[in-house]
This record gives structure tokens, sequence and C-alpha cells, in this order.
């Protein structure tokens, strides 16, 4: 069960990371869009997952991914500089595709909506 304390944190968690990972971080293999979608606290305020969407290419969204991660202590320092609690939460990165689902499906609707018109070889 979500606490509204827990649910607000969430939020500031998420606000803020999407922040540092936009403006703080100087990592020249962060490329591509980033989007921080979400950020879930436990209880106990210990440990936050954040979920992040990375767009790009499979190579770029592999040395993103991997940058952020690397980054977690810097990212950790900072959010706690930000946060209100007595302690900053260990924070564990996940990828989240939701993004790259909804462009896909976006793309097929578009072509159910405008098909391209059979080509027919002359013999």
């Amino acid at each position: 069960m979500v606490t509204r304390r827990i649910a607000r944190l969430n939020e500031q968690v998420r606000s803020d990371m999407a922040e540092l990972i936009a403006r703080e971080m100087k990592d020249p293999r962060v490329a591509g869009l980033i989007s921080v979608t979400a950020a879930e606290l436990t209880p106990d305020l210990r440990h936050a997952r954040i979920y992040i969407s990375i767009l790009g290419s499979p190579e770029e969204q592999k040395a993103t991914f991997q940058a952020i991660r690397n980054a977690a202590g810097f990212l950790r320092t900072q959010l706690a500089a930000r946060m209100t609690t007595k302690r900053a939460p260990e924070l564990h990165f996940e990828r989240d595709a939701s993004i790259e689902r909804g462009q896909r499906i976006m793309h097929i609707l578009h072509e159910i909506e405008h098909p391209e018109p059979e080509r027919t070889e002359d013999p």
C-alpha cells in the first residue's frame, strides 16, 4: 500500500532524477532521448527503483544505461542534497520500454490508416 507521503516522494525522486540526468551528468556515453518514467521507493525509504526509457540505437541505449548505472553514486549524492528525508535511498535502475512500444504501436496504426499502394510490375 502506497501512502500519500511515499507517493509524493516517488514523484519528487522521479522529477529530480530526470533533471539530474539531463542537466548534471557530463558523461559522453549518455546519448539519445532519456526519460525517467517512474520511481518507486520502498516503505522504509532505503531503496528506490528508477525506471528509465532510452530512445536511440541499441548500442546507444546500452552505453547510456551503463553510464547511468555507473553514475548511481553521484546521482544518489545529488539526490540527497535535494530530498528532505534523513537518508537518500539506494538507487536501482531498470529499463522501461513503454515509450518504444508506444511508438511502435503508433507506427503500426499509421500504416493501417495510410497503407502504401501495392506495386504491380508490368511484364
